[in-house]
């Protein structure tokens, strides 16, 4: 053995892994107690008012979970079935520029929510182009409330993802399989129905899935695109109750409804989510030998543009509406400069927590990976608590601290702490599957070098753990960055004249029908979420060159 290695069991090597299983468990000690605290307050909420049994009795509540269900279904459906033919117009189809377009595909995902809500109407609405070339053919205009309206966005959300998640299915595909369907002169259909839907089809559960959880529990877009209390779903029952009403037992009874059906469901997810794994690509897939036909290059040139301008044309409704606000006032706006601010910090905060909280639970995780059966028992604890936190929506978790602060201090007191807190809390579950992976594999590689060498501590985590993580943490922070900085849920909530972030004041300024500033502010906001984003993803991928 060299000069100063050290076996696995050294005792500084020991030091170390309980340095981070202590890591692991107070962050998972976090995360039980600031939800169980939320839990137990709509339990003894429940208790102190209607009993949950009451949602049965009520036909309108009823109603209520029914169309949650059914938006949820109905948009995953249409999410997953738009997502094929993309996903195989893009794989199929050699352009220049398509990793930009594949890069394109994640703008929803970077959106504020309420942003894109607002593009969607700018395309979709009344006043929208869609309907306005429906008046020219003498045809009425739409009407983009209600559940046409909550379909429309949830696809446009969610169409991207699906498709990308499919396109990374047909990447997978060994280049040997393309190479022999050339060889042996397969014709398209014998291409899709013996190699390219066999890939698709053990991704596409997955998928629905993941996209059904998305739907199930969205609170914003169907609070802005409802329309009434025919097409509303728990979420913002729960909202109505707390801040227009003021029924803290219909509350609670509508977040316990909640929490069950996201936790039914969410079980269904993780039973079909294991195709999801596959990493999102950027266009390099496997080169494909065959000679499509003339007949199915235009088709797949039909749906790559019929798909794009459904996802872009929103984006450029947002950018030439914004630019038609009078912005110059805007940015001399006192309270734009406030909310702004205030959205940078709590954004800021939540992102570095959320990015915390999902270190400390995985490096616990990995510290216990080669133990005993206590150290599993432990390990499973870890992924159990960062799983947890997907059953309670973020609407649900502000309901119970609402409900707890209310009457005994002043809850609008406590509204950046909780935003913060709740945001990061909700965004750590998808920090920590995009940095798990490469933790994992750089630990299964190097983890007896390391411990061959003795390095611990700050040395291990600087040359084996940080060159691993520095460009998943990066987008991971990045995520975590964009999710609060376009949140509205808790804000919603918690948000007062003293507490504004930009996405309140814009659903503010929507809710007052000021539309050219609503239309400004979406641009700012839009803009400002895009270059956080770029700006954290660079300056990780710069701080890890450096420490290289």
């Amino acid at each position: 053995m060299a000069e100063g290695a050290r076996p696995l069991s050294a005792p500084v090597f020991d030091a170390d892994r309980r340095g981070k299983i202590g890591l692991g468990l107070g962050a998972a000690a976090g995360l039980w107690l600031f939800l169980g605290v939320a839990f137990l307050a709509l339990l003894f909420g429940a208790a102190e008012g209607v009993s949950p049994s009451a949602l049965f009795g009520d036909s309108y509540l009823r109603g209520v979970v029914l169309f949650t269900l059914e938006q949820a279904f109905l948009s995953a459906l249409l999410s997953v079935v738009g997502a094929v033919p993309l996903a195989l117009a893009l794989h199929r189809t050699a352009f220049p520029g398509r990793g930009l377009v594949l890069r394109l595909l994640l703008l929803p995902q970077a959106l504020p929510v309420l942003v894109g809500a607002l593009g969607l109407l700018a395309v979709w609405g009344r006043s929208g182009i869609v309907s306005q070339g429906l008046v020219l053919l003498g045809l009425p205009r739409l009407d983009i409330y209600g559940l046409s309206g909550i379909l429309i966005a949830h696809v446009f959300f969610n169409l991207p993802l699906a498709t990308r998640l499919l396109f990374a299915s047909l990447d997978a595909v060994p280049g040997e399989s393309w190479r022999l369907a050339g060889q042996l002169g397969f014709s398209g259909a014998s291409t899709f129905r013996l190699i390219e839907w066999p890939a698709m089809r053990r991704a596409l559960p997955g998928a629905a899935s993941l996209t059904f959880m998305i739907c199930i529990t969205s609170f914003t877009l169907v609070l802005v695109l409802g329309g009434g209390p025919g097409a509303t779903t728990l979420e913002v029952e729960i909202y109505q109750s707390l801040r227009a009403d003021f029924d803290p037992a219909r509350a609670v009874v509508l977040s316990l409804a909640q929490i069950v059906l996201t936790a039914v469901f969410l079980a269904l997810t993780l039973r079909l989510a294991g195709r999801l794994d596959t990493a999102f690509t950027l266009g390099r897939p496997a080169r494909r030998f065959g000679k499509p036909s003339l007949a199915s290059r235009l088709l797949d040139g039909a749906v790559l543009l019929l798909g794009l301008s459904f996802i872009l044309l929103p984006f450029a409704a947002i950018v030439i509406n914004g630019a038609k606000a009078d912005l110059a006032r805007l940015f001399g706006d006192p309270l734009l400069h406030r909310a702004a601010l205030t959205s940078l910090a709590v954004s800021l905060g939540a992102a570095c927590l959320s990015s915390l909280l999902a270190l400390s639970l995985l490096f616990g995780r990995e510290a216990l990976r080669d133990g005993g059966r206590g150290a599993r028992l432990v390990g499973t604890f870890l992924d159990l608590s960062s799983g947890v936190v997907l059953v309670v929506p973020p609407v649900v978790v502000g309901a119970g601290w609402f409900l707890l602060l209310t009457g005994r201090v002043d809850v609008f007191a406590f509204a950046p702490a909780m935003v913060v807190a709740t945001n990061a809390v909700m965004a750590m579950p998808f920090t920590m599957r995009i940095l798990g992976p490469a933790l994992t594999e750089t630990l299964a590689r190097h983890r007896r070098l390391a411990a061959h060498l003795g390095l611990q501590g700050l040395s291990r985590l600087r040359h084996i753990e940080w060159p691993a993580l520095r460009g998943p943490l990066g987008l991971g922070f990045a995520l975590a960055l964009a999710l609060s900085l376009g949140d509205l849920g808790v804000v919603a909530l918690f948000g007062n004249e003293d507490f504004v972030t930009l996405p309140f004041l814009l659903y503010q300024r929507m809710g007052s029908y000021r539309t050219a500033d609503a239309a400004g502010i979406a641009l700012i906001l839009g803009a400002a979420s895009l270059i956080l984003v770029t700006l954290a993803e660079a300056a990780f991928r710069k701080r890890g060159n450096d420490a290289r």
